[in-house]
């Protein structure tokens, strides 16, 4: 498997209720910063998106922010990364994420966390990426999903490789690591006649 040069963060606007979400966020950025890995982020400077950011930058790491024209303003696009790539539409702030990218970790976040987060494990599953994908799951915030996951995986929706293919840590660092051991993921193109 190629190196993590750089991995994509999907994470909230919003900072969330707990503190611990905040600091969570820049531990990932210093974990990042200090293994030499550059930040790919959906460009904002608020909420986690922002402290994440700002912990990689702080460190002397790369970050490149990708966001819709649109959501320049709304969401308050950040004027100190390395680059900033603006795009018409969030299909294609996803798309250019995922090609920029070598890895995926997610942050606490709201919809659109989990729907960025869920699409790339979609491609993963339809092979249209073999790269690693995180939860980081800060305070128990994954739990329900992870649950769900385990839940899809016994009612014969999602092939145990593909659940144990999303890894999830409470702990930033750590999470850095799994990603960085994970082998790529490698699905069937095609399903049985008995699995439609």
């Amino acid at each position: 498997m190629p190196p993590l040069r750089r991995i994509c963060v999907f994470c909230g606007s919003r900072p969330g209720k707990r503190p611990e979400y905040l600091e969570r966020a820049t531990e990932l950025g210093v974990a990042l910063a200090h293994r030499r890995i550059d930040l790919v982020y959906g460009g904002s400077n608020i909420g986690l998106m922002g402290a994440v950011a700002d912990a990689v930058l702080a460190r002397g790491g790369k970050v490149t922010g990708v966001i819709p024209r649109r959501l320049q303003d709304r969401e308050i696009a950040h004027q100190e990364l390395t680059e900033l790539r603006v795009v018409e539409t969030m299909h294609q702030r996803k798309a250019l994420m995922e090609e920029l990218s070598d890895g995926f970790i997610a942050l606490p976040g709201g919809f659109g966390t989990l729907e960025e987060i869920l699409e790339i494990t979609t491609w993963m599953q339809l092979g249209i990426h073999h790269k690693p994908i995180g939860l980081l799951d800060v305070e128990g915030y994954y739990r329900p999903l992870l649950e769900l996951i385990r839940h899809g995986e016994e009612e014969g929706f999602i092939p145990p490789e593909q659940a144990a293919a999303i890894h999830h840590d409470p702990d930033p660092g750590a999470l850095v690591e799994k990603l960085l051991a994970a082998p790529p993921v490698r699905v069937e193109q095609t399903l049985s006649r008995e699995e439609t």
